[in-house]
């Protein structure tokens, strides 16, 4: 079990702070990040605009030391709960421009941002900032700023001024204070990183290991298990819930790591969808054409694949793709790993195999070049937005061009993520013709029985669907 440590420890800007989220202290562990901001005085420039990670109002940017190197990533802290930190260096709108003898010194990004009025009544502006900043610190290209500000709404500006500004920004050589810090923060994030002890509170424990999370789970099974929380978070921030007792394990080296192997993708629990989306987009376009609309960088930053998986959704993002790349979950309690395909996994609306002990640990890709993958988002925003019906499709063509194998797999058409059994069915062994798509098109049409809800009538789903089945024909001959 682990020792009772109520404190964590992290920089703000290059100040270490140590936070204790006792019982008998003001801020407790799910006090989110924007919260504990708010209450000091000298950082007011974080914004409330949705308390749900859209609008970007909150975002701040969260620093890592990974091997060596700072990676600097922008968040929304309105949903981020304070051991989030615990480790690594917070920065906000107030560590950007510096005090030289009573006046301010922007930082370059401020000042473009400010050269191209890309500010009007200022309310979303720090939040638009920081996004820039992170933008600005990875090196990131004109064709990432859609990334970069996609979580960011701004009501009065108009984005083409913002646009501009980024486009600039991205063009900068610059050398700002941040980068002559880099190897005294790198020291100090080491030596934290070495000094901390897993946190534990009552009701909140994060532990750094595999092995001790897993103890955790057998000792403890009715700990509700978290990655980033961007789901869990709006229990309290929309639904003011008392949340229970939590196992959080984005501080858990182990289940973060992506290995490619010569047959296989393993990649690890607490990986991030933005981790994800930059090391698998290259290899597997169906997945970019995913994760490229999964939330806004902010939240992609902090959301992890386990998680997605883990939550059993039917619009869940991942769920189709993963199943027409035949991916196997591990899953592990204290003694052993069992792996688990995911038809086997998800049992039903927002239910799994998932003994009480257990916890899913990583996810296995098998590489096959032989399959042709495709897939598709459609709802009612490009960006940050969920899904109205998803699709992701695999084929196999035979030497003699006919369908020796496919998947058909959708979310948003029924309690989970489900197969079209009748199209997949009628299609095999069928030649690529037109005809015989359009067949099972109409077979899908008849399979599903979806809801009507606020973003689409059943018949208006069932439509997409078949559609979507339409589309990957002709992208596919």
């Amino acid at each position: 079990m682990i020792q009772q440590n109520e404190k964590i420890s992290f920089l703000l800007n290059d100040e270490i702070i140590e936070l204790d989220l006792g019982s008998n202290h003001k801020f407790a562990p799910t006090t989110t990040v924007l919260e504990w901001l708010r209450s000091n005085y000298d950082y007011l420039g974080v914004k409330e605009g949705c308390a749900e990670g859209d609008c970007g109002a909150c975002t701040v940017v969260i620093v890592e030391e990974i091997d060596g190197k700072l990676t600097y990533k922008s968040v929304t802290s309105c949903i981020l709960f304070l051991p989030y930190l615990h480790g690594k260096q917070l920065l906000t709108i107030e560590h950007l421009s510096k005090n030289i003898n009573g006046e301010y010194e922007l930082h370059p990004v401020q000042e473009i941002l400010a050269k191209y009025n890309g500010s009007q009544c200022g309310y979303c502006t720090p939040g638009i900032v920081m996004s820039l900043f992170s933008f600005f610190k990875n090196k990131e290209t004109e064709e990432d700023i859609k990334y970069s500000l996609s979580g960011n709404l701004c009501r009065c500006t108009g984005y083409e001024s913002i646009k501009e500004a980024a486009i600039e920004i991205g063009e900068l050589k610059f050398v700002d204070e941040f980068a002559c810090k880099e190897e005294q923060i790198i020291v100090k994030l080491k030596h934290l990183k070495k000094k901390i002890k897993a946190f534990s509170c009552d009701n909140y424990i994060q532990p750094l290991t595999l092995e001790e999370a897993l103890s955790i789970k057998q000792e403890q099974p009715e700990l509700l298990i978290i990655g980033g929380a961007s789901d869990i978070a709006l229990l309290k921030t929309k639904k003011h819930q008392e949340l229970p007792a939590i196992l959080d394990l984005s501080n858990v080296k182990e289940l973060k790591t992506i290995i490619k192997h010569d047959s296989y993708w393993e990649i690890g629990a607490a990986v991030t969808m933005e981790q994800l989306r930059k090391e698998m987009t290259s290899d597997w376009p169906d997945f970019k054409n995913i994760l490229e609309v999964f939330g806004s960088q902010q939240i992609r930053n902090v959301a992890t694949i386990g998680g997605n998986v883990g939550s059993a959704s039917p619009i869940g993002d991942l769920l189709p793709l993963l199943m027409t790349h035949q991916a196997e979950i591990i899953i592990q309690n204290k003694h052993e790993a069992r792996p688990e395909d995911l038809e086997e996994f998800i049992l039903a609306y927002r239910k799994t195999s998932l003994m009480s002990d257990e916890m899913i640990t990583k996810f296995i890709i098998p590489k096959d070049n032989d399959w042709i993958f495709w897939s598709e988002k459609v709802s009612k925003r490009k960006q940050l937005d969920i899904s109205t019906v998803s699709a992701a499709f695999a084929l196999r063509l035979t030497k003699e061009k006919k369908v020796g194998a496919i998947i058909l797999a959708y979310g948003g058409m029924a309690a989970m993520p489900v197969h079209a059994t009748m199209a997949e069915e009628y299609l095999l062994g069928k030649e690529m013709e037109e005809p015989h798509f359009e067949k099972a098109a109409q077979l899908i049409t008849e399979e599903f029985q979806p809801i009507t809800d606020a973003r689409a009538s059943k018949e208006g789903r069932a439509l997409l669907a078949a559609n979507l089945l339409r589309k990957f024909y002709f992208e596919s001959i």
